[in-house]
């Protein structure tokens, strides 16, 4: 594993945000959904591709807080474009599962 510098890691934006809408992506090429994601005032609303299918029905994602990336180059995926990195790791069957903050965290909180 490659080592970066605490400056290199300072770089990345990570963000609180919170799922306002959940869309179904069929012309993903690997099972998504389009989220539309509220990161606060500082940030606003950004749209993510998120291939969160396996684990999340789409209706459970709405209202739930995340954790993302708001500062990566856009991304596109098919028609859609990506702007932000919703955060996961596989599971034991690779599918992935949200990293999530503890409830009670304001929309825009910046990881450090």
């Amino acid at each position: 594993m490659d080592a970066i510098s605490f400056a290199d890691f300072e770089k990345v934006d990570v963000r609180v945000g919170r799922i306002i809408r959940a869309e179904a992506f069929p012309e993903a090429r690997k099972p998504a959904y389009k989220l539309t994601i509220d990161f606060g005032a500082d940030v606003g609303i950004k749209r993510s591709s998120a291939q969160l299918t396996h684990r999340y029905r789409r209706e459970d994602l709405e209202g739930r807080l995340v954790l993302g990336v708001v500062n990566l180059a856009p991304r596109r995926i098919g028609p859609f474009v990506s702007e932000v990195l919703t955060l996961g790791v596989p599971d034991a069957e690779g599918a992935v599962v949200l990293v999530v903050p503890d409830a009670g965290i304001p929309l825009g909180a910046r990881l450090f």
